[in-house]
């Protein structure tokens, strides 16, 4: 006797099925400030943070604040991954990661260019200029999907663009 396979049928792949271009910047953003700044932030020993080159403020209080207000941006960010998911954009996520990243990158690099690093351990130098060109491109990236780009509905708030 043969047996029936029950195998699911192909589902035809549309382009709402597609992960779209603003949740893949919203998932790098997210992992990249998860990974780099909130973790080491809130987490590591200042001993660790010296021998990677950074400077340690005493005390560490502003620097672990600092780390909880990065992972309270994720937390927004989430929101606009779970719309950019669903095919719309969260418009007030999407503007706040724009000043937030834009404003890190434009300080990252005025201070890159005057040396305010320069005598800082070559990993923590280099993990600031990484920065630097990872808020540039987010920045450039949430402009680009989320408010240029209209193949999104908008799910809360305000439009940037005009619709007649």
């Amino acid at each position: 006797m043969i047996e029936k396979s029950h195998s699911t049928p192909l589902v035809p792949i549309n382009r709402e099925n597609l992960m779209n271009s603003l949740s893949q910047v919203l998932i790098f953003k997210i992992a990249a400030t998860v990974s780099f700044w909130c973790i080491p932030l809130v987490l590591f020993p200042a001993a660790w943070l010296d021998a990677i080159g950074f400077p340690t403020p005493k005390p560490m209080m502003f620097l672990r604040m600092l780390g909880w207000a990065y992972l309270a941006l994720c937390v927004g960010y989430s929101f606009a991954l779970s719309a950019a998911l669903n095919q719309q954009r969260l418009v007030g996520a999407i503007w706040a990661g724009i000043v937030s990243n834009g404003g890190a990158c434009g300080f990252l690099l005025f201070n890159g260019l005057d040396g305010t690093w320069a005598n800082w351990g070559l990993l923590a130098q280099g993990l600031m200029w990484a920065s630097t060109a990872a808020t540039a491109a987010i920045t450039i990236g949430l402009y680009w999907f989320g408010v240029r780009d209209s193949a999104l509905t908008v799910a809360s708030g305000i439009s940037p663009t005009r619709t007649s």
